[in-house]
């Protein structure tokens, strides 16, 4: 017989089987049902965290340097880094003057205030002062007005940039360029607006305004550690960028050799190691909880298929008694595990994809790409196959005569 056919024909007979058996095939399939639901709702929880991580980082930047007082991720004690020297000016001129591999670099220092705009107040923005490179060497986007100039920036003039979430507060449906804001006690007007940038670990880009250094000096004092954030001229040479702007910093503090550096020179690379090793720990103790159902389940399923391989003793001896190989025997038997394990499966992931999108909603983000499908499928074929070998195995190898006799 042709193999088509006899795949068509071994389709019908599981399809037969299984309605005959509609209840022992649902309850043969649960622990399916449940493995493919669980991994499907882990896989696209991962996948969504992953795409909104990736875009927040983003605003980090791959290949610049934030060169600081304190480590990302520093495993030394806290009052290490807390009595270090403050990061001042001179070590950011010293850098400017004399680094080689850098594309642009600018001071930055930061502090909390309120801000107000008439009757209107926000409480907690963090009001950056920098240079006009801080655009370039950042890579930040204006979706309105413009960033500031070098005449600005050395000058002190006050203007602000505001981030999406101030406007949102103040302008929601107007022009905020060309406006006054009032930072602290000092009203300052609008100039841009910087493009939505997300967040990243709970901390906003967007609660955030940008004003000129010296202006930031003048009004909230210089006894603060800048951050001096430094472009790479070329990405691939991050590792040079980094160990001169250490060499420089290491000179402009005057660390004797072999002493310790009493700063940190971090990069978004930092995040993504953490961020990592967190979620391959999820992923490990989430894979080990679905497997631990999806076994059980293929159990159950290999269980039923014995019992029906005993129920059908006498039919497999009729079938080899006319003719039927062993290879027909035994895809009739492994087309119907499959396919009760397929079931599983495509009931499994609509049950899933309703919770993913509730998730989205209220919880976390997710993200649902056709990968995830495709594998939720390959998951149920495979369980399929093994849990529905050795029965198929035990109907194949039959011999007729004693099928026949089968009582």
């Amino acid at each position: 017989m042709n193999l088509l056919l006899e795949i068509k024909e071994s389709f019908v007979i599981a399809i037969q089987a299984i309605t005959a058996n509609k209840l022992r095939s649902v309850l043969a399939a649960l622990g399916i049902i449940i493995g493919i639901t669980a991994v499907t709702i882990m896989q696209t929880a991962i996948e969504g965290i992953n795409r909104a991580f990736n875009k927040s980082i983003e605003a980090v930047g791959a290949d610049v340097l934030y060169v600081q007082k304190f480590e990302w991720f520093g495993k030394e004690d806290w009052n290490v880094y807390k009595n270090r020297k403050d990061i001042k000016m001179a070590n950011f001129d010293f850098i400017e003057k004399n680094v080689q591999t850098a594309a642009s670099l600018c001071p930055s220092a930061g502090s909390m205030k309120t801000l107000k705009y008439g009757d209107l107040s926000l409480e907690n923005v963090f009001v950056i002062g920098t240079t006009a490179e801080y655009q370039a060497t950042l890579g930040v986007n204006m979706s309105e007005g413009r960033f500031m100039t070098e005449r600005e920036s050395e000058g002190g003039y006050p203007v602000v940039m505001i981030g999406a979430d101030v406007k949102k507060a103040f302008f929601e449906n107007t022009n905020p360029i060309g406006k006054a804001i009032k930072i602290g006690n000092y009203n300052f007007r609008v100039i841009g607006v910087v493009e939505k940038q997300g967040s990243l670990l709970g901390m906003s880009f967007d609660n955030r305004v940008i004003i000129p250094i010296e202006l930031f000096f003048k009004l909230y004092g210089t006894k603060r550690s800048l951050s001096i954030n430094v472009k790479a001229a070329d990405i691939k040479n991050m590792d040079e960028t980094k160990e001169e702007v250490a060499a420089l910093m290491r000179k402009t503090r005057k660390i004797p050799f072999g002493g310790r550096d009493d700063f940190g020179i971090n990069q978004q690379e930092a995040f993504k190691t953490t961020y990592e090793s967190l979620t391959g720990l999820i992923k490990i103790i989430g894979t080990m909880i679905t497997m631990l159902a999806l076994i059980v389940g293929s159990i159950g399923i290999a269980n039923i298929m014995f019992v029906t391989v005993k129920e059908r003793t006498k039919e497999i001896g009729i079938r080899k008694a006319i003719g039927a190989k062993r290879r027909s025997i035994m895809m009739q038997f492994l087309i119907e595990s499959v396919t009760i394990c397929l079931l599983g499966g495509i009931i499994g992931l609509l049950i899933s994809l309703p919770i993913s999108f509730a998730i989205d909603a209220f919880i976390l983000p997710t993200a649902i790409p056709v990968w995830i499908v495709v594998l939720a499928i390959f998951i149920s074929v495979f369980f399929g196959v093994l849990s529905g070998f050795f029965p198929a195995w035990t109907a194949a190898k039959m011999d007729p005569v004693d099928a026949l006799r089968y009582e």
